[in-house]
């Protein structure tokens, strides 16, 4: 899965748990009629990936969804959900349609001048 969008807010990595797990979050602002904010984790070797990125910067982040169970002392069961990302990369910002063909040269589209008398005759209607 992917999120596209402007990165809101980079944060700094931290130790979290017994200090062994490194975390870093990134929130990007879809750009949709009615914008998202998506907090997206990057943890241990992942929150590098941020490194080189800045604040307002066109993104795309590969995510995985991830889920866990966790049941309270009283005995009651709580479901918990986070949005892990492992890939980030730019987005270039009002790039030309890449799928787009190339326009033929003007002379492409010149009149045809070789044509004689007998080819215009043999047309079948």
């Amino acid at each position: 899965m992917e999120v596209t969008g402007k990165i809101k807010m980079l944060g700094e990595a931290k130790n979290v748990g017994n200090g062994s797990f490194l975390k870093r979050e990134l929130v990007v602002t879809t750009e949709e009629q009615y914008p998202q904010h998506i907090l997206v984790e990057f943890v241990q070797d992942k929150c590098d990936l941020l490194n080189s990125f800045k604040v307002g910067e066109a993104v795309k982040v590969s995510i995985n969804l991830r889920g866990r169970e966790w049941v309270d002392p009283q005995g009651v069961t709580k479901y918990f959900n986070a949005i892990q990302g492992w890939r980030v990369e730019r987005v270039a910002a009002d790039a030309p349609n890449a799928q787009m063909p190339p326009m033929p040269a003007a002379e492409a589209f010149a009149p045809a001048t070789n044509l004689n008398e007998e080819e215009a005759d043999d047309l079948p209607f």
